[in-house]
C-alpha cells in the first residue's frame, strides 16, 4: 500500500472521510477529457481549514502527493493524481460564509459551485459573473483562473476574486487580500495563487466581487454565410464598443450538433450568439446597433428577445456544446484545446484552425468566447485508433504555435495542468523557471500537485 503511515494517520483524522474504496477512487481518476484513468491511492473529504492544514502536515510529514478536487469539470487533467497519493474533495466545504450586499462582496467556502451561489444571491439583487459554462466550484475556478462567456463584460476570476484563505504544504494557514477595492500593500499574493492549479496550496476560502443584476437583459442568435464574416463582425463589434455581455461563436458543425443534440432547427451555418445586460431602453438601442454590424458582414437577421426562457433555451445550447458534439461521434473522445490571440488577429487564429481541422483525419468543430479573443476546437478521436490521438495532438501543437506567433496564449482559460506543460517554456521563457523556482521556495517535497504546470524540481 503507497504511503501506509499517511494513510493510517488521515484515516484516524478524518474516519469514514476517508475512502479507499474503488468506485471512489475510480470517480476521482477521470477526466471529461482524453486523459487515461489515474486514480489516486485515498480521497479526502474534509470540512473545515484546520482539517486541511492538518491533512496537509501529514502529507507533507510523509512526502505524501495531494491534489485538489472540485467538481472536477477541469479539461487538462489538473485534479488528477499523477503521482498516486491523496485527492482532497471539497465537496463538503460547500458553504456561503458571508454575503455583504452593501459592499457588493461575499465569502464562500471552495466546495460551492458558482450556480449555487447565484441561486442564493437572487434575492439580493446582486449576481456572480463568472460563467465557465461548467457548473464549476468556486475553489477550482480560482484555482484554475477560470473565465468564460461573460468575461467580455465583467472579466475573469482574477478581476473577481478579492481575496483568499489558503493552505500552504507545510499546514500553515494564510490570507490574501482584503475586502478593500484596491490596495498597494506587499506582493500580490492573491493574484500569484489564482492559476496556480493547487500546486502552491489549497483554497479553503474566497471572497468575491458582485455585481448588480441588470434591469434588462436581451439574447440573440444570427447566422453566417462564412466563418470570416462571423468573425469579423466581432472584430468591429469589440472595436465599436458596443458592451456586449456575451458574444459567442460556434461553426457550422457545432450548429449541425445543436440540431441533433437539442431537436432544434438552426442552419447549418456558422453563428453568433450574444447577450446585452443595461437599462431596457439601452438593450434595445444595443441590440440594433449590433444588428446593423451583422447586416454590414453579411449576416442573416439578428433575431433576439428579452423573454427568460428564450434566453435560457439560447444558452442551455451553447453549454451543453460539449455533450452535443461528443454525440456526434458516438464512443468518440475529445482533446478539447483553447487559445487566446489578440482580437485583431482572431480571424486569422480562427481561419487557419479551420482549414487545418479540415485537411486532417479528425473531427473538430469551432467555437468559443470570441469577444474576448478565445476560441476552442473539439477534437473527437476513437479511442481505439491512437493514430488519431496523435493526429489531434499534432493540430493542437499547431494552433498553440499560431497563438503565440500571434501575439497569444497557449490557453485562454482551460489552464496547463498536464496536457500544456510542453508549451509553457515556449510562452512564457525564464519565467516559466522563476515560476518553479516560487514552487520549490513554498512546496519543497513536491507534494502539491506535481506533475502538473511547473518544471520538474
Amino acid at each position: 500500500m503507497p504511503f501506509p503511515d499517511a494513510l493510517e494517520a488521515l484515516l484516524s483524522l478524518l474516519g469514514e472521510r476517508l475512502s479507499r474504496s474503488n468506485p471512489d477512487l475510480e470517480a476521482h481518476g477521470r477526466s471529461e477529457s482524453h486523459f487515461p484513468p489515474t486514480p489516486p491511492d485515498a480521497v479526502a473529504w474534509p470540512e473545515t481549514t484546520g482539517e486541511v492544514a492538518e491533512i496537509l502536515r501529514i502529507c507533507a510529514a510523509h512526502a505524501c502527493p495531494v491534489v485538489g478536487w472540485g467538481a472536477g469539470t477541469s479539461l487538462e487533467g489538473h485534479a488528477l493524481a499523477a503521482r498516486g497519493g491523496l485527492v482532497v474533495d471539497f465537496a463538503r466545504m460547500d458553504r456561503i460564509l458571508e454575503i455583504r450586499a452593501e459592499d457588493m462582496d461575499c465569502t464562500v467556502q471552495p466546495g460551492l459551485t458558482r450556480e449555487a451561489l447565484n441561486r442564493e444571491l437572487r434575492d439580493t439583487g446582486l449576481f456572480f459573473p463568472v460563467d465557465p459554462g461548467a457548473n464549476a466550484s468556486l475553489g477550482g475556478m480560482a484555482a484554475t483562473r477560470a473565465s468564460g462567456t461573460t468575461t467580455v463584460r465583467y472579466g475573469s476570476m482574477r478581476d473577481n476574486v478579492l481575496g483568499l484563505e489558503v493552505v500552504l504544504a507545510d499546514g500553515r494557514v494564510i490570507r490574501t487580500g482584503s475586502r478593500a477595492r484596491k490596495s498597494a500593500s506587499g506582493y500580490d499574493l492573491t493574484a500569484l495563487m489564482l492559476g496556480s492549479e493547487g500546486t502552491l496550496g489549497l483554497i479553503t476560502a474566497l471572497t468575491l466581487r458582485l455585481h448588480g443584476q441588470p434591469e434588462a437583459v436581451a439574447a440573440g442568435i444570427c447566422a453566417f454565410d462564412r466563418m470570416e464574416d462571423a468573425v469579423a463582425c466581432v472584430i468591429e463589434t469589440i472595436q465599436c464598443a458596443l458592451p456586449m455581455a456575451r458574444i459567442e461563436f460556434v461553426d457550422a458543425a457545432t450548429a449541425a450538433a445543436f440540431n441533433a443534440y437539442a431537436g432544434v432547427d438552426l442552419p447549418e451555418r456558422p453563428h453568433l450568439l450574444v447577450e446585452l445586460h443595461g437599462a431596457p431602453a439601452t438593450v434595445e438601442a444595443e441590440a440594433d446597433s449590433f444588428g446593423a454590424l451583422v447586416a454590414e458582414h453579411g449576416g442573416a437577421a439578428f433575431r433576439w428577445s428579452r423573454k427568460a426562457e428564450e434566453r435560457s433555451a439560447l444558452w442551455a445550447l451553447r453549454h451543453n456544446a460539449y455533450y452535443a458534439i461528443l454525440a456526434q461521434r458516438p464512443g468518440a473522445r475529445a482533446l478539447v484545446t483553447d487559445i487566446c490571440v489578440p482580437v485583431s488577429r482572431l480571424a486569422e487564429a480562427v481561419e487557419a484552425t479551420r482549414a487545418d481541422i479540415a485537411a486532417g483525419p479528425v473531427p473538430g468543430p469551432i467555437l468559443g468566447h470570441v469577444g474576448d479573443g478565445n476560441f476552442h476546437a473539439v477534437l473527437l478521436v476513437d479511442p481505439d485508433r491512437p493514430e488519431e490521438l496523435e493526429a489531434a495532438k499534432g493540430l493542437q501543437h499547431r494552433m498553440v504555435e499560431r497563438a503565440l506567433a500571434l501575439g497569444g496564449t497557449a490557453t485562454g482559460e482551460h489552464g496547463v495542468g498536464m496536457g500544456k506543460t510542453s508549451y509553457m517554456a515556449a510562452e512564457h521563457g525564464e519565467g516559466w523557471q522563476v515560476m518553479g523556482t516560487l514552487k520549490r521556495a513554498l512546496d519543497p517535497r513536491n507534494i502539491l500537485n506535481p506533475g502538473k504546470l511547473v518544471p520538474e524540481p
